[in-house]
């Protein structure tokens, strides 16, 4: 093919590597479904077949409650644990991640009640068997809706193979481990004070509160006569013929009706005062200006200096809901008295109250609560006039009918309102009350200091995690285990139907699971009351009362506590059933608590000496925010859901604006493009999980900017790599020094991002990814490179060097983006060209690579910010040409940099001198020492800019921008026609060889 002329006219653009991919700019949602099954489904049955059996990574799900929609606090959750289940994947490890739900409990129940309220079928009580099977369809439904918005997330798990806790296999196993508990001597029975909910009718567990810190009691101070006093005392002149009372101070008056003792401080000191209105009253010492400023009197102190040692067991009072026959009652001592509150004497209720109860059973003293399971006084409130307060609910008209009565006998001294914390039924959102019932609760207090020792070598995220769930194992003594509800797994007790003394024992429940075993464990509460089979041969009586089944249920705290034995053994070497336990922080004291103390239980009751805490991990998350540090509330109108956020259309809450006549509203469109769920899940990776996490169209912008930058990355890598083959690969010794330095901040960025996933840090991981992304890679690598791509020869050492390092920079790009955002990953390897294919294992299927020792020179971040420190100030004198009109694109300009004074041979400013104009994004790069005259094109330049540079080691130069002294090159733009050649369509030297070498291959 004969030359063309140089001047000939042509379409410089097709002799150009301009990139070529297929690519899109933007997510398309119709392809996400594909995506999604390859890295979701697909991906974790193949690492299940492919990884080895000997490197198990297990995550075992803390469930979720089978009950309403998902919010974003469960995207937070099931995301993080995604990710960490993909960053173990990447490390070689078989992850074992099983997905499960909570399906028993009080709300489900309420549901189903609720339902067959709005059947018509609730005339009268509606049977446990009836409530069961609503419940168990109502959660069998949720569980699959729940799991189709799990699944959408991205999430990678054994999705087939999930369990429930209403699913026969686990209730198996929980009464398995009850059973080893029974035998182990750590479940009873006894009648003490619990936390009762009268909304819900149930027994809760501590785990089961809120506190509500603006709650409001009506207080009161109220005074007890007192019916002997310490002989010395008696004996005194003063108090000869005195009646004296004790002034106690309570926030639930309330628990008057079942006072046993009155507690004082053994090392308080009291004083009796007279009051003109009220007599003789006994009050601590301490306390003794407070009760003044209550009754608006001076009060004269009669005998002062009194130990309340004194006063304990010698002192007896008059109840004054029991009538005037019944026994005087105890003044006795308690630790628990404090001087800084009320009068120094307290009011000690067994049956309402846990240190009451305390106190009073160390001195044969038994509890009492006449109060029904709907929290309403019983006859036995006040057995002379039993019509005064029963029936009353003890919160409301109750506590109002107890203070009338107390008023009438002339002991009230005084009633206020009085706000503070108080606990909460967390599902019903109503206040609770204490009350002793018949209960069975576990025995915590001889399994703790196991629980705390096995905590010892648990890793844990945060830090603070340790101490806090150390301090709920310390504080807890027992655990009431039994709820009074029909929707649960069943204590497997059985009553002496005369007695009604209850049976449970290792033979006993093993009788009861094996009748459960054959006819399923609705038959415990659908089988006939006296069906035998149910009773052990043993206790099976030829006549007399017999024996009935229990109703109540377990706490679904041990439901979900014992879910570890979904785990089949054996368990990693060092005895942990799970590597990674991960919820909320509120878990501490609800969750991972119960599966603590469960495990350990377990443990012990095997004969272990050496007891493990179930999770090697243990990692919590805080609560979901608004942009205004809100909760998330219905009522607010600020709750996201998550299929909004993947779906790209937030829309914020209506906005009121005045009007004539009436409101409008008006409401902002869609904030940012659909991303799919990529973009649910840079929002967890971006975040700080350890501590609340905020969430709104602000934060969700930056996450969309986030991950455009990636799919304009992957885009341009995959173009730029669309004619290159692994086989084309340039050793690293013959790359230039702009790709040696690409790939030590490759290098950099890698190995801080798999630091900081491996450590669980991901949000570190995602800034080290954008701060490369935008700063080292777009601004300063692809800048200096795009002339070497778009205009070198296809097959050039240079070209075929940068497209080296791009494929460098692709593959652990893909690598360490695939735990956060897998969807674009897969996408990617949908697009990747076959001769790269055909050579790389899929990027969610490799163990991670490690960036070559070779690339992390530390000279080459000697050379990089020198590099910068010039490049920043050519920058910013460009920007004044700019600004007056003397040039646009940078290559319109040449550059010279004057050296600094001293400056050595080894400078990158004179090694890398051939590379400069490319880096710089310039024509023309020139360089002069310190003495040396500047040169005359600089002088006689159409303009001219000058900036002073310093180096980081202090060293300073100038640097001087100027007019090409050079024609524009119509294919690569350099201004490097020398203005002598430069008739129309001529091109540079450069590019004419290129030219001709296509001419000749066509």
């Amino acid at each position: 093919m004969p030359e063309l002329p140089r001047t000939l006219t042509r379409s410089w653009s097709s002799t150009l590597k301009l990139p070529k991919s297929t690519f899109p700019a933007r997510v398309t949602l119709t392809d996400q479904s594909k995506y999604l099954k390859r890295c979701t489904d697909n991906l974790y049955a193949w690492q299940r077949r492919e990884r080895p059996a000997n490197r198990p990574f297990i995550l075992h799900d803390g469930p979720p409650y089978a009950n309403g929609e998902l919010h974003v606090g469960h995207a937070l959750n099931k995301i993080l644990k995604d990710i960490i289940c993909r960053v173990q994947l990447g490390l070689g490890k078989r992850v074992r991640y099983v997905p499960g739900w909570d399906c028993h409990g009080l709300p489900i129940e309420l549901k189903a009640l609720e339902a067959q309220k709005d059947l018509g079928k609730t005339n009268g009580p509606v049977s446990a068997a009836v409530i069961r099977k609503v419940a168990r369809e109502l959660a069998g439904r949720t569980v699959k809706e729940q799991m189709n918005g799990f699944r959408s997330f991205g999430v990678m798990a054994d999705w087939e193979n999930h369990w429930k806790t209403m699913d026969k296999d686990f209730e198996k196993r929980q009464l398995g481990i009850f059973r080893e508990m029974v035998e182990k001597g750590l479940i009873y029975r006894r009648f003490k004070p619990v936390y009762w909910s009268p909304s819900t009718g149930t027994a809760l567990a501590e785990a089961e509160l809120e506190y509500k810190d603006d709650h409001v009691s009506t207080a009161a101070f109220v005074r007890f006569p007192l019916v002997t006093i310490p002989s010395h005392l008696a004996q005194n002149p003063l108090l000869q013929g005195k009646d004296i009372s004790a002034v106690i101070w309570t926030t639930t008056p309330w628990t008057l009706p079942a006072n046993a003792v009155i507690a004082i401080h053994p090392e308080l000191e009291y004083t009796i005062v007279q009051s003109a209105s009220h007599g003789h009253l006994l009050v601590a010492q301490s306390r003794l200006e407070h009760l003044e400023g209550i009754l608006k009197e001076d009060l004269s102190v009669i005998v002062p200096g009194i130990l309340g040692s004194e006063l304990a067991d010698n002192t007896t009072y008059r109840p004054i809901f029991k009538g005037p026959d019944s026994d005087a009652q105890p003044i006795i001592a308690a630790e628990f008295v404090t001087a800084d509150s009320g009068t120094g004497l307290v009011h000690g209720a067994p049956g309402h109250g846990m240190d009451d109860y305390e106190a009073c059973v160390a001195r044969g003293i038994s509890a009492f609560a006449p109060v029904d399971d709907h929290g309403k006084f019983t006859d036995r409130a006040m057995p002379s006039d039993p019509t005064r307060l029963s029936g009353k609910n003890v919160l409301t008209e109750g506590n109002i009918a107890v203070l009338e009565y107390v008023e009438s006998q002339g002991l009230l001294l005084s009633k206020h309102r009085y706000e503070h914390k108080y606990p909460y039924d967390w599902r019903s959102k109503q206040p609770i009350i204490i009350r002793a019932t018949e209960q069975w609760f576990a025995d915590v207090a001889d399994i703790r200091t196991s629980a705390v020792k096995a905590l010892q070598d648990v890793h844990f995220v945060p830090t603070s995690g340790k101490q806090r769930l150390e301090n709920f194992v310390n504080n807890r003594s027992e655990w009431c285990i039994s709820r009074q509800r029909a929707w649960g797994v069943p204590i497997p007790a059985i009553y002496h139907k005369g007695t009604g003394e209850a049976v449970l024992t290792k033979d006993s429940v093993s009788h009861v699971m094996d009748v459960i075993d054959k006819r399923g464990i609705d038959a415990w509460w659908t089988d006939d009351a006296n069906d035998l089979a149910w009773i052990p041969p043993s206790l099976r009586e030829s006549d007399g009362p017999g024996y009935r089944r229990g109703t109540d249920t377990m706490d679904v705290w041990f439901d979900s506590g014992t879910s570890w034995a979904e785990i089949e053994p054996p368990y990693s070497s060092d005895g942990h059933p799970a590597d990674v336990y991960l919820e909320g922080t509120d878990q501490h004291r609800g969750w991972f608590q119960s599966g603590l103390l469960t495990f350990i239980a377990h443990q012990l009751a095997s004969g272990s000496t050496t007891p493990r805490a179930p999770f090697k991990h243990l990692i919590t998350h805080g609560f979901t925010l608004d942009e205004d540090g809100r909760k998330m509330s219905k009522s607010i109108g600020n709750v996201l859901h998550p299929q909004t956020i993947m779906d790209g259309t937030l829309l914020p809450p209506l906005k009121q604006k005045k009007g004539k006549g009436k409101k409008q509203t008006e409401a902002k469109g869609p904030v940012y493009d659909a991303m799919g769920p990529d973009a649910l899940r840079m929002w967890v990776a971006s975040s700080d999980y350890t501590r609340d996490v905020v969430i709104g169209k602000q934060v969700l912008q930056t996450v969309n900017t986030s991950l455009h930058k990636y799919r304009v990355t992957f885009k341009l890598l995959l173009g730029a790599l669309s004619d290159f083959c692994p086989q084309d690969q340039v050793p690293y010794d013959q790359l230039l020094l702009v790709d040696r330095i690409a790939l030590m901040h490759l290098s950099e960025m890698t190995l801080a991002a798999r630091k900081a996933l491996e450590s669980f840090e991901f949000y570190k991981a995602v800034n080290a990814i954008n701060r490369w992304a935008n700063l080292e890679f777009s601004s300063f690598y692809m800048e200096a490179i795009k002339d070497r791509l778009y205009t070198y020869g296809e097959d050039s050492l240079s070209r075929r060097a940068a497209q080296t390092t791009l494929f460098h920079i692709y593959q652990h790009l893909q690598e360490v983006l695939a735990p956060i955002t897998p969807l674009l990953v897969e996408e990617t390897w949908e697009h990747t060209p076959e001769a790269l294919k055909s050579h790389c294992e899929h990027p969610m299927k490799r163990i991670v690579s490690s960036p070559a020792s070779e690339w992390q020179k530390p000279s080459l971040e000697a050379d990089y910010q020198d590099i910068v420190a010039v490049h920043s100030v050519i920058k910013v004198i460009q920007e004044k040409a700019r600004g007056q009109k003397q040039m646009g694109s940078s290559l319109q300009s040449f550059v010279h940099i004057t050296l600094p004074e001293g400056s050595a041979a080894s400078s990158v400013l004179r090694r890398g001198l051939d590379e400069l104009a490319d880096i710089f994004v310039v024509s023309s790069v020139t360089l002069s020492g310190s003495s040396e005259p500047i040169p005359d094109t600089i002088a006689n330049a159409e303009w001219q800019y000058s900036g002073e540079y310093e180096l980081p080691n202090g060293a300073k130069g100038t640097v001087y921008i100027f007019s090409p002294q050079a024609s524009k090159c119509p294919r690569c733009w350099r201004y490097v026609v020398p203005e002598i050649e430069a008739a129309e369509e001529s091109v540079c030297d450069r590019c004419e060889e290129v030219v001709q070498e296509l001419d000749a291959s066509t």
